[in-house]
């Protein structure tokens, strides 16, 4: 399989990593204020962990629906125009979401996710392809990861600004409209940054748009062995990082572990998000000329081994190890994309359609764990993200042996 890879000029290429910060900051911000409905629901409506976890059942499942229309529509518009497509379907749906959130009209909230992620879901696809396609590989992966650090400024920012909207213990009418201004604020900010890209919607002329595979060409893309594991690294990781971020309000008010409110809760769980951005922006310097195979490894098991201990520890310790899992995860969707992509990168759209499809792996571990949680405990339901760390570390060793050292020659 022939390696080909078209590349910018540098200006074009700053430009277009200007931008894609744009998204992604906002991408986070959202998808952290997605994982503040679960405990408003479980507070407001006495919904169990399996109903209120449907959330994200609804806000990822998305991308296993929609991520084969979405490429298909990515191949004849080009990249620009779909995210600017993307971030259109964002705004829209944000409003709807305001309007469901305030009101608690709980199926009227799990359809406005289910659109807004199918916007999401533009971003997933187009965003994270397009730094790697137009970069050479040495360069694409510490910009991929850099970009994740704005991601999770967004996730961080989120729980902070999030929590005394969307937390109050009382309905009434004054703060259910508080409840939708995040979600107004974030409409607001997709429709700002949809003009964005349409207005640079010639950007990548020079580039071309995907080409688009034929049927066997596609058979043969999605056979490869590099990228099924890498989607089932990425459904593990997405899967265990929605789960813990979204059931660590609940962890962290338990009797047995800080006793907070779920409005303090909800502003510490920034914390975890804050490791995520440090490690982020951190990592995209430590993975220049270093394997990014070994430091996956490192971090999965890391991370498996504080999940462990917040199921068996109690107080402080507990909520340290649980949040301290956020700085494990910094790198590992940029690093298990990077090295899941084929050598042929015009297989780019395909390639990150696949891996975009894994990331249902969001909707069915958290839900799996609430379904857990209500039979055996909340504290004991973490094993099964802590399982979902196991799997990266088996994919991380495989790559790790079959690539050089040097993150610009992957195998």
């Amino acid at each position: 399989m022939g390696h080909h890879r078209d590349v910018l000029d540098d200006r074009s290429a700053t430009s277009l990593f200007r931008l894609c910060v744009g998204i992604y900051f906002i991408g986070g911000f959202t998808n952290a204020l997605v994982g503040l409905l679960v405990p408003r629901l479980r507070l407001l409506l006495g919904l169990s962990h399996t109903h209120a976890l449907m959330v994200q059942l609804a806000f990822h499942s998305s991308y296993l629906l929609f991520a084969l229309p979405i490429t298909a529509i990515l191949v004849r518009a080009g990249y620009m125009r779909g995210i600017a497509a993307g971030l259109s379907l964002m705004a829209a749906s944000g409003l709807a979401l305001a309007v469901a959130t305030s009101t608690l009209h709980y199926a009227g909230v799990l359809l406005a996710l289910l659109v807004l992620a199918s916007g999401v879901t533009f971003l997933q696809i187009a965003g994270n392809i397009v730094v790697p396609v137009v970069e050479p590989m040495a360069r694409a992966v510490p910009r991929m990861t850099m970009l994740q650090g704005f991601n999770s400024l967004g996730t961080v920012l989120a729980p902070l600004v999030g929590a005394r909207f969307l937390l109050q213990s009382a309905s009434t009418s004054t703060s259910s409209l508080w409840a939708a201004l995040p979600f107004v604020g974030t409409a607001t900010a997709t429709a700002v940054l949809a003009i964005a890209f349409i207005s640079r919607r010639n950007l990548l002329r020079s580039i071309g748009r995907p080409r688009r595979a034929s049927a066997a060409r596609l058979s043969d893309i999605l056979s490869n062995r590099r990228l099924l594991a890498g989607s089932a690294a990425i459904f593990c990781y997405v899967g265990a990082e929605v789960t813990i971020g979204t059931l660590l309000v609940e962890y962290l008010t338990l009797p047995t572990v800080l006793a907070l409110s779920p409005v303090e809760a909800g502003q510490l769980v920034s914390l975890y998000w804050a490791g995520a951005m440090i490690g982020r922006f951190v990592g995209a310097r430590l993975l220049v000329g270093r394997s990014p195979a070994r430091l996956l490894l490192a971090a999965a098991a890391a991370a498996t081994l504080l999940v462990l201990v917040s199921v068996a520890a109690t107080g402080p310790v507990g909520a340290i190890a649980l949040l301290a899992v956020g700085l494990c995860n910094a790198t590992m969707y940029p690093v298990i994309f990077a090295l899941s992509l084929p050598d042929d990168m015009s297989t780019a759209p395909y390639a990150s359609m696949v891996l975009c499809m894994a990331v249902v792996g969001g909707a069915i571990v958290p839900f799996a764990t609430g379904v857990a949680a209500d039979a055996f405990g909340l504290t004991p339901s973490l094993l099964l993200p802590a399982s979902c760390y196991v799997v990266i570390i088996l994919f991380a060793w495989l790559r790790q042996r079959t690539m050089p050292l040097h993150v610009g020659n992957p195998a």
